[in-house]
């Protein structure tokens, strides 16, 4: 009995184990970050919209949004952000995101907001460009 858990506890490591030549997460996404256009809709509420290919899903488009937001806040001499809202859409391989997010000086209410320098660092060692 002890021999053949053994054996079947050895078959599931290999089988978790990674295969030669698989891709793994984000390595096999490859993303190519296609842009920002940033739009001011009403004194601190900004609206931003992105681009990606090579996305392994919509969260991975959401964090570029994220990162252009955080960067902005920088830019205009805020250090916080708040998220307001963002929808994501494909096609042909191409991700889309339309964020909405308040820029303050002082960290905003609410469960979403973002600390725009530590964000930037963060995306700056994930790779992901700010603007």
């Amino acid at each position: 009995m002890r021999g053949a858990l053994a054996i079947s506890a050895l078959a599931v490591a290999a089988a978790c184990a990674p295969q030669e030549g698989a891709e793994v997460g984000r390595a096999a996404a490859n993303p190519s970050y296609q842009g920002v256009e940033t739009r001011l809709l009403d004194g601190d509420l900004v609206n931003f919209r992105v681009r990606m290919a090579g996305a392994s899903g919509p969260e991975d488009v959401t964090k570029y949004a994220e990162c252009a937001a955080a960067q902005y806040a920088l830019i205009r001499g805020y250090g916080f952000a708040r998220h307001v809202r963002t929808t994501t859409a494909e096609e042909g391989g191409i991700w889309r995101a339309d964020a909405v997010y308040t820029i303050s000086p002082a960290l905003p209410d609410g469960l979403r907001t973002i600390d725009a320098e530590v964000t930037v660092a963060d995306c700056g060692q994930r790779g992901i460009p700010t603007v």
